[in-house]
């Protein structure tokens, strides 16, 4: 199985925590230059310090705030004038904050819709060239289970996912001729502050301890246990190898099988 990036140049977004950090670090370990952006620089300077760099690797980083379009685009874009070579693009952003869906003002929406869907546009279009030199490229969106089975109390955040999973499947349609794939990969409960962050809204709305409704949320799991990021990230470095070559346009759920439908 060819899972070789050796010369590969790697874009991991939101890469100081979680999944994007998992990520980026499985990435370098196959061999990949990887570059982590993210908005806090200092964060940025000390993991970037940690990745792989037995196969002569050239890690990099961009501090950008995915809140902000134009930081997005000048930080991204003065990147690339600089280092143009680009094989795989990771999109990873936070979610909004939860809360019924008729509750959301029409803000949340916009905002939500600028940092995911218009960010993610941006990245592609700015990279697109490069793979298409290459004939290589691999474009991962990390989203949600959401996509496929909506989670209560996530409102912005499920409508938001979905239009993300739509873009990506009409992108994976269109740019596949030329070597470059588009996959999404869903985490499900994942141990990451997002996590915890739901673990205290819950518990908060349902008179509960964080610690008894994590014990019932890992219950609604078939394997019984939340998700640890790096087994997502293996999820998400596959899909960037040249063995998933033919692997394009799936949602792909890891998840411990909990979500219902196939």
């Amino acid at each position: 199985m060819n899972l070789d990036l050796k010369g590969k140049t790697a874009i991991v977004c939101g890469a100081t925590q979680g999944i994007g950090l998992a990520s980026g670090i499985e990435l370098a370990l196959l061999g990949a230059n990887v570059t982590l952006v993210a908005r806090n620089e200092e964060k940025l300077r000390e993991v970037v310090e940690t990745l792989d760099d037995s196969a002569g690797q050239l890690h990099r980083y961009v501090v950008a705030d995915f809140s902000d379009h134009e930081q997005v685009k000048e930080a991204i874009g003065n990147y690339l004038r600089l280092c143009p070579e680009v094989h795989i693009l990771v999109n990873n952003t936070g979610g909004p904050s939860g809360g019924p869906i008729a509750e959301a003002e029409a803000d949340q929406f916009l905002k939500t819709f600028q940092m995911h869907v218009i960010n993610n546009q941006f990245l592609v279009q700015s990279v697109l060239p490069s793979m298409k030199k290459e004939g290589y490229g691999r474009i991962v969106n990390i989203i949600s289970t959401s996509v496929k089975q909506p989670i209560i109390g996530l409102g912005v955040s499920n409508t938001i996912r979905g239009a993300v999973a739509s873009w990506a499947k009409t992108l994976s349609l269109e740019i596949a001729q030329f070597g470059i794939t588009v996959n999404n990969v869903l985490p499900g409960y994942t141990e990451t502050a997002r996590l915890y962050s739901v673990l205290e809204m819950r518990a908060e709305a349902q008179n509960q301890s964080p610690k008894e409704v994590a014990r019932e949320m890992a219950a609604s799991i078939p394997t019984r246990r939340f998700a640890k990021a790096e087994e997502t990230a293996a999820a998400v470095a596959f899909l960037c190898s040249p063995a998933a070559g033919s692997i394009n346009g799936v949602n792909l759920p890891v998840d411990g099988g909990r979500t219902e439908s196939m």
